[in-house]
């Protein structure tokens, strides 16, 4: 189909933290004729994900939203029937070990991130962060995952809302990011890795295609809906 390996587009598979993909993750990246699977992690998160203990609720020294997130995730993960977050990184992970395929860890260090993201934030988006956070650890499964089907049918318009209330996030949690992953796998292309699947969450994907378009990388895009479509009805769904 390609004249070369390395003309072969990066297949951007979009996750969501909170809700199970593992069936149709597998399937696609078993599937495909890979050289390699990068994920949406650092080494630090990768070794918490990964170890039998399974991943760390994470320490005193992290900042105090990212502790409510953490709690929000795991809380909306058991409801909705998901597990535990970041299992779909660790589904990536298996099927390039069951396959003997490198795993490249592609986003930055999370402490780097939130310290960068709290340094930038201005009083305001930092009591609204944390405002969210703490409203977040009371609302119902059922509101998020309506809120979620929204998100599936206009992704664009929640990234914008984002954009709109918090530049600042925006720009650390998405825009760097991107950067910084389109560089990790235009790096992995020079080095000969042309068939590449990447895992990210599915608010990196826009960007990021955008990002490896300027790196003139081509990429197919898997959306979450697409995946969870093919998981059947959510749990409890009609």
């Amino acid at each position: 189909m390609y004249s070369s390996t390395l003309d072969a587009p990066v297949l951007l598979l979009g996750s969501a933290h909170v809700v199970d993909l593992s069936e149709p993750l597998r399937r696609i990246l078993s599937d495909r004729v890979l050289d390699g699977i990068a994920v949406e992690l650092d080494a630090e998160r990768a070794q918490s994900l990964m170890s039998p203990e399974g991943p760390a609720r994470g320490s005193g020294s992290s900042p105090l939203f990212a502790r409510l997130w953490g709690i929000l995730q795991r809380r909306l993960g058991a409801e909705i029937g998901a597990g535990v977050p970041g299992a779909e990184m660790k589904v990536a992970i298996g099927v390039a070990r069951d396959r003997n395929l490198p795993v490249f860890l592609i986003d930055d260090p999370i402490r780097a991130t939130l310290a960068n993201l709290v340094r930038s934030l201005s009083f305001r988006e930092r009591v609204t962060l944390l405002v969210s956070g703490v409203v977040g650890l009371f609302v119902p499964s059922r509101i998020v995952t309506r809120e979620m089907d929204r998100y599936n049918e206009s992704p664009s318009e929640y990234t914008d809302q984002l954009r709109r209330v918090s530049p600042t996030m925006a720009r650390v949690l998405l825009d760097d990011r991107n950067e910084h992953m389109a560089d990790r796998l235009l790096a992995l292309r020079q080095r000969g890795f042309g068939r590449m699947a990447a895992v990210v969450g599915d608010a990196h994907l826009e960007g990021l295609r955008t990002a490896l378009a300027r790196r003139g990388l081509p990429s197919e895009v898997v959306r979450f809906s697409e995946l969870k479509a093919a998981t059947g009805p959510s749990p409890g769904s009609s």
